[in-house]
Parts: C-alpha cells; structure tokens; sequence
C-alpha cells in the first residue's frame, strides 16, 4: 500500500521508495533534540517520540523504541540486516539493529532523516 498523502523530492523517492540510504551525517534530523514526534514522511504515520532518540554518533538519526505498531520489520536483501518500515505506507526508513548496549532497550532503529518529517510538541 503505498498511498503517497506527500509528494516527495527524487531524493526522497530514493530512500523511501527505492530503499536508499542518505550519506552519514547529513540528515537534517541527525543532531535534532526538540520535543516532539518524527512521523513518515510519505504518509504522515507517527513512528517516534523524540525521548527514545539518542545521540548514537552513527551517523543518522537513532531510536530505542517506536511507537507500537507503527514500524514493521523485514530482513533486508543482503540477509544480513532487518530493514524497518513504515508500517501503513511501506516507504523504507532503515535498519534495526540489537544487541550493541547503547542504551537500556539494547536497541538502536537507525532512521534517513529523509524518511521523517517531525512535529514539535505544543508548548
């Protein structure tokens, strides 16, 4: 199901559609700290609360936890890794990885900065 509600950039359309992966630290969400939630891009799902984003310095924007439901997973063609999407629209987010101990949730979804757009919570 991939019902486009946002039209997307070519470079967008790489990453989300095509199962890119934006160049490391160059994401506009990679640094982000603001109080809010990142959703998908392509359909507006909400996928993060920005308190389980951590500094993780891979690169690309990181999380603990998703929103439940929101994130599917799926080993990615290489067969190595487990590629996450969005759960409704399907557009590819990154990969999923366990086991490193960067934090409690020994979890860390790393995120394109492309495949999120984020609202910051009211004030």
């Amino acid at each position: 199901m991939t019902n486009r509600l946002r039209p997307l950039t070519p470079e967008q359309q790489h990453v989300i559609l095509n199962k890119g992966t934006e160049r490391p630290f160059t994401g506009k969400y990679n640094e982000h700290s603001a109080k809010g939630t990142y959703h998908c891009k392509q359909c507006d799902t909400p996928l993060y609360q920005s308190e389980h984003k951590f500094a993780s310095q891979c690169g690309w924007p990181s999380f603990d936890d998703e929103i439940i439901g929101a994130v599917r997973r799926e080993t990615d063609s290489d067969g190595r890794r487990v590629e996450i999407l969005c759960n409704h629209c399907d557009g590819h987010l990154g990969h999923v990885f366990e086991g490193e101990h960067l934090t409690t949730n020994n979890i860390r979804h790393c995120v394109n900065s492309l495949s999120l757009i984020f609202i910051p919570d009211e004030t």
